[in-house]
């Protein structure tokens, strides 16, 4: 078994290291665990706070790493317990305040860009491109209502894909959509041919990749969606949907529509595709480019 490193973190077989990987020419730090397990075995890198207002995936990797024991676990796990401190700290929705980049737009990063280029630059080539697995946990922004969600990329590699195909139903979460955001966390993973999925939200996955004692336990069948359908904001004003997450529409459906600041109907806002609405927004504030809702198209 090998020292694992991340950073200017090492931790040896058998032992648990806590600390910061540091962002160069940033004044970002990401708190990061590393677990090295007694035995050989896979490396899974965990990763949240890419969105620092995703509470519950945060939350979900702290205790994580808190949880795990180096002592019986086969194989490694790096964990990144917030990746967009910044946002975090600020309680900012989607974007780094350093650079206002959304960083899970910008990956694999750039390490002579600004702060959420050479942050996911960073994070890129310390963390996710060393792993053997990787899962990327979300949880709905502070402006979002969401069904949970799964999202996986397929890379065209049988063996690749059954590998993330297999993360995907021992998660716990009903859907999972084949799409793919271009910059996102996965997706340049799955370049790169690492099995990772992007979860909107444990042990499972440690169990199904055979690195903790146990069998998975069991969850409900997963609905595999061919992919998620976005809807954004053209205009500056109020979003006021007729949706909720977890409803089924039709294509061309009337789903709400976007006003002026004097209450003027601005646009009409239909379904995208027929399927089931992943996520709303739950603020009424609005501006060109921010998304309003999506919706999972079936396979």
């Amino acid at each position: 078994m090998k020292t694992l490193e991340a950073g200017p973190l090492r931790a040896e077989p058998g032992t648990k290291v806590t600390g910061f990987l540091d962002v160069p020419g940033t004044p970002i730090r990401m708190p990061l665990t590393l677990v090295c397990g007694a035995e050989p075995g896979p490396l899974l890198s965990i990763t949240a706070g890419v969105h620092g207002g995703e509470y519950p995936g945060i939350e979900a990797a702290i205790r994580t790493a808190a949880w795990l024991d180096p002592r019986s676990l086969r194989g490694s796990a790096i964990i990144v317990h917030i990746v967009d401190v910044p946002a975090f700290q600020g309680r900012n929705i989607y974007i780094c305040p350093l650079d206002g980049k959304n960083p899970n737009r910008v990956f694999p990063g750039n390490p002579e860009g600004t702060a959420s280029d050479r942050l996911a630059h960073t994070l890129f080539t310390q963390v996710i491109a060393p792993s053997t697995f990787y899962v990327d946990l979300h949880g709905g922004d502070i402006n979002e209502a969401l069904v949970p969600f799964t999202i996986m990329m397929e890379t065209g590699d049988q063996a690749v894909d059954a590998r993330t195909l297999g993360l995907a139903p021992v998660y716990g979460i009903r859907y999972v959509v084949r799409g793919r955001v271009a910059g996102g966390t996965y997706a340049a993973a799955a370049q790169r041919k690492i099995p990772a999925i992007l979860s909107e939200a444990g042990r499972n996955v440690l169990r199904h990749l055979e690195m903790i004692p146990g069998r998975p336990e069991p969850v409900e069948p997963i609905s595999v969606l061919a992919g998620l359908h976005w809807v954004t904001s053209e205009h500056t004003g109020l979003f006021y949907p007729t949706i909720t997450p977890g409803d089924r529409v039709e294509q061309g459906q009337p789903v709400g529509e976007t006003r002026d600041y004097f209450g003027r109907p601005l646009a009409a806002l239909t379904a995208p595709a027929t399927g089931t609405v992943l996520f709303t927004v739950t603020t009424p504030a609005t501006n060109p480019g921010d998304p309003l809702f999506a919706v999972g198209a079936p396979a």
